[in-house]
């Protein structure tokens, strides 16, 4: 086996991650708003100049339950054969090299100053040898001879390429187009001299010149947003938002095992191009992409399951992609940044004796487009992102406080709620799990520009929290992918292993044949 682990740089913080702002003697030169880049060489010019700004509230809701465990932390796994001397070490570094130099956050480090103040933080390579010696730092590369008993000694070898990053720095989008991106310059037909003279030509355009500090990091998502000046608008946004919260209804949930270690599990099935090539077909003709498929496969797969309280629906909940929305242009043309929404898809759990099950399925599968395009194009979505960006920010720093402050001994748990209030009753808001829906990855990944390059599979994910679970989908190589993710510590087990059995029956039956 030749194996090729390929970690952008993992971002890291300083020693002490967490200080109160009243206990620390860390005082930061100068503060910077969020998306905004500061420069500093600390008055001494023997040092090389840093680049750093603050986190945005999303890039901070994820990167403060990252500290203890690597919660969120994505993956991308690849398997593929090559010819040799495209995945020879050398060629490996200097491609990476490149595409640390063009996306600067996978190069950089993060310190925390307080809970409101966390900063990347980026020191540009002083030379093309010095971005050489950086980036070898940040990828491990193992080989052998062997592969599942076969010989790799052929011109076409087994690789398994991983590439890991941290959720706060970008979302699975920027994942993927940077494998593709990856794969395009190993690829290529780029000898080892012209790829040097790449890495030479860009570093002297980047840094050998003057330098336009906004230019330097991309910023944050909540930067890029259109403003929002007005104080009429900034209120019917906080009104919408808070209605739009209150229409979350979902009383289904996975029964809970008692609190054990985390131990994810990932059960993956992939459908080969025939199969695939069937279920994209009945999908177009029942008016629905494979995504809202799979939500109603879902709510059928756990309907089947679960016997109580039928009478309250399935939520479940996903991502959507913010770029659209940006109309603040960004300097740094890195595509490596956070830029995901939120939305939840909310189905009956009830199965009607007398309707076929197809039937019901199809319906449902269109009223979960109808909720998520919904969602996509709904003239609120930069408020309600913004808002919801505030709201998850919010509470990353107040629970990342009470983990700190339990490790110290510090923690005293807050006083009973008053009984003198009565507070409103509100529906429950339970959801069972959550999807994401990558879509068609072959229009992403650019096969011709890597004809020598054969991918065998894909798979991704993250890392997710004690008692998690998230199902994943996408198409790669003609071939359609799902995958569930869960911490088997945390579920039922058999429960769980059930309700993926009624995935892949309802799969079959529903959307194949």
């Amino acid at each position: 086996m030749a194996a090729a682990q390929f970690p952008p740089s993992p971002v890291s913080s300083d020693d002490a991650l967490v200080h109160e702002a009243e206990e620390s003697n860390v005082v930061p030169n100068h503060t910077v708003d969020i998306g905004k880049v500061s420069a500093t060489s600390n008055g001494k010019t023997s040092e090389p100049v840093q680049y750093e700004r603050r986190l945005g509230e999303s890039e901070l809701s994820y990167y403060l339950p990252s500290r203890a465990t690597g919660v969120n932390d994505m993956y991308l796994h690849l398997d593929f054969r090559a010819p040799e001397h495209l995945l020879r070490h050398a060629r490996v570094r200097m491609v990476w090299a490149i595409l640390r130099g063009r996306h600067p956050l996978l190069a950089s480090r993060v310190h925390m100053y307080e809970y409101n103040d966390v900063r990347f933080i980026y020191t540009p390579p002083q030379s093309p040898e010095d971005a050489l010696i950086s980036a070898d730092n940040d990828l491990e590369y193992k080989s052998n001879t062997t592969r599942n008993g076969r010989n790799q000694e052929a011109p076409l070898k087994n690789y398994d390429m991983m590439i890991c990053a941290t959720h706060f720095l970008g979302d699975g989008m920027a994942l993927h187009q940077f494998a593709n991106d990856l794969f395009g310059l190993l690829g290529s037909s780029k000898t080892q001299g012209d790829l040097e003279a790449l890495l030479n030509e860009e570093w002297q355009a980047r840094w050998a010149g003057s330098i336009a500090e906004d230019s330097v990091l991309p910023e944050s998502m909540e930067y890029r947003f259109p403003p929002e000046t007005s104080k009429f608008r900034r209120a019917v946004g906080k009104v919408d938002f808070q209605r739009s919260q209150d229409e979350l209804i979902g009383g289904q949930a996975f029964p809970r095992r008692s609190k054990q270690p985390r131990h994810t599990t990932v059960q993956t099935v992939s459908y080969d191009v025939d199969r695939t090539k069937a279920i994209l077909k009945r999908c177009k003709a029942h008016g629905v992409s494979v995504s809202a498929a799979l939500f109603a496969i879902c709510n059928i797969a756990w309907a089947q399951l679960s016997q109580a309280k039928k009478e309250l629906p399935t939520m479940m909940y996903s991502a959507v992609n913010l770029r659209p929305h940006f109309t603040v242009t960004s300097l740094n043309d890195s595509y490596w940044f956070l830029a995901v929404g939120y939305f939840n898809v909310i189905l009956p759990t009830f199965i009607p004796r007398s309707v076929e099950l197809s039937t019901v399925f199809w319906h449902r599968a269109r009223i979960a487009k109808e909720q998520s395009t919904r969602a996509a194009k709904n003239p609120m979505i930069v408020s309600r992102s913004r808002l919801m960006a505030s709201e998850r920010g919010l509470r990353a720093r107040i629970w990342a406080k009470e983990d700190d402050d339990k490790d110290r001994g510090l923690f005293v748990s807050p006083p009973p709620a008053s009984t003198t209030h009565v507070k409103a009753v509100r529906a429950p808001s339970t959801a069972l799990m959550g999807l994401s829906l990558l879509g068609n990855l072959d229009g992403i990944y650019k096969y011709a520009s890597y004809p020598e390059i054969q991918f065998n599979s894909l798979t991704t994910g993250s890392r997710q929290r004690s008692g998690g679970m998230l199902l994943f989908s996408y198409t790669f190589a003609g071939k359609l992918f799902i995958s569930l993710g869960y911490d088997e510590n945390g579920f039922e087990k058999a429960c769980v292993e059930r309700f993926w059995e009624n995935i892949l029956q309802a799969t079959d039956e529903l959307m194949v044949n």
